[in-house]
């Protein structure tokens, strides 16, 4: 994580810098890292649902309107989150806190991002597509924003939105909403949550800070979040074991995927023996690890195939 800037310290440099300045602090809105994580999930799972090898017209199609929509997303989000952004110290940085872009300019770029985006998804590849995409977005925005104000559950809630692109980005590839798409969504789901609730620990005090009431921020022990951390990371070998046994993914990628999940799941567990901050890191930067490497097993198992 970068270290954010003092609250206004981006304007002076954002005058200084000029249009090339605020065009970067426009991306950053975006939060690019969050963004391609969704387009390598959508691409995956395009990959996975073409019948021979990936149409790159189509392909390209889908993850240009993921990228804006997605992009568009966070933007949003940052609008809606500006305000306890700067109360915390990890994202006091960001654009709007720190005075590089105003709100009002910021929402204006999130809306036209969103918009763009979407209906280029609806004109170049098909509703469906669209629609999946589109309810990412609203259910990111206008449920689980809002919601970490009021309840932890709000990180259960957001996995949700977050899981969605697998299945845009099957379903733009011709593929149908069934049990296939449903076994690739509960594995972005699940590996959501240990991923999340050991950042929320690793940044509680900044959580508490910016009003969330994140389970980190509530737990006081950490044993309720190591306890969650470890569960989702167990159930998480056997959802990855899922596309397997639904004939989507063959025995090479059940045996790498098991492995990865074995590893993970020993990573997460560890923390029910020490729920601290030193634990929490370990295990979101094997989530980083993790999931990268298992949808690479899952595209190159179907292409030896």
């Amino acid at each position: 994580m970068m270290t954010a800037a003092p609250v206004g310290a981006g304007s002076a440099d954002a005058g200084a810098a000029g249009p090339a300045g605020h065009a970067g602090a426009l991306l950053e809105l975006t939060k690019p890292g969050i963004t391609r994580l969704v387009l390598v999930t959508t691409a995956a799972a395009f990959a996975m649902a073409s019948p021979g090898w990936p149409a790159p017209v189509p392909l390209l199609h889908t993850l240009i309107g993921t990228g804006l929509a997605a992009g568009g997303t966070n933007a949003l989000n940052e609008v809606w989150e500006s305000e306890v952004d700067g109360r915390m110290r990890r994202t006091r940085g960001r654009p709007i806190p720190s005075g590089r872009v105003s709100r009002g300019q910021a929402l204006a770029f999130a809306l036209a991002c969103s918009v763009i985006g979407i209906g280029y998804l609806l004109l170049t590849v098909d509703p469906v597509t669209a629609g999946l995409v589109a309810l990412s977005l609203t259910s990111y925005v206008f449920v689980y924003t809002p919601l970490k104000r009021r309840t932890w559950l709000a990180t259960l809630v957001g996995a949700v939105p977050g899981a969605l692109p697998i299945a845009a980005g099957w379903t733009a590839a011709g593929g149908r909403l069934g049990l296939e798409v449903a076994a690739l969504f509960a594995i972005l789901f699940a590996w959501q949550l240990p991923h999340f609730f050991s950042l929320a620990w690793i940044y509680r005090d900044d959580y508490r800070r910016g009003g969330l009431r994140m389970l980190p921020v509530l737990d006081v022990d950490g044993r309720r979040t190591a306890r969650h951390i470890a569960g989702w990371a167990i159930a998480l070998v056997a959802l990855s074991a899922a596309p397997a046994g639904l004939r989507i993914s063959g025995v090479p990628y059940l045996g790498g995927a098991l492995a990865l999940g074995a590893y993970f799941a020993a990573v997460s567990v560890a923390v029910l023996r020490d729920p601290g901050a030193r634990a929490a890191r370990r295990v979101f930067f094997a989530s980083i690890l993790y999931l990268p490497a298992l949808l690479a097993l899952m595209v190159l198992d179907k292409a030896i195939h």
